[in-house]
């Protein structure tokens, strides 16, 4: 019999984000890296790079053994948008979604959790 894959997948927007917080690179690069730690995750790299001038945002990814986190803003709409997909039962994405909103700090929140795993 073969072993079902355990995916999940948790994502979601933070809405009333302060503007200098997202729109540092190496500070977010740094928090996809301890979301992972705290989520029991194995990094295999990390990026992060600033895109549409002053008014852009910043993309901070850390590609992990079990799959992805990736931060998404935008500072001209103190918006982010936050994806944690891991497979396998050591690690908790919920935990990294939930450390890197308690970092961001934002007015508001959407969450929604996505079950990837497979059929027997």
């Amino acid at each position: 019999m073969q072993k079902q894959i355990v995916g999940k997948h948790i994502y979601g927007n933070l809405y009333g984000c302060n503007a200098s917080q997202i729109n540092n690179e190496s500070a977010l690069k740094d928090l996809v890296i301890d979301a992972a730690k705290k989520a029991n995750m194995t990094i295999w790299d990390t990026k992060a790079w600033k895109f549409g001038g002053p008014k852009g945002g910043v993309s901070a990814i850390a590609l992990i053994l079990e799959s992805h986190i990736a931060i998404h803003t935008w500072n001209e709409f103190q918006y982010a948008t936050v994806d944690v997909f891991t497979c396998g039962d050591k690690s908790d994405p919920r935990q990294a979604f939930d450390f890197i909103v308690s970092q961001l700090n934002p007015k508001s929140v959407t969450k929604h959790f996505a079950d990837r795993s497979s059929q027997e």
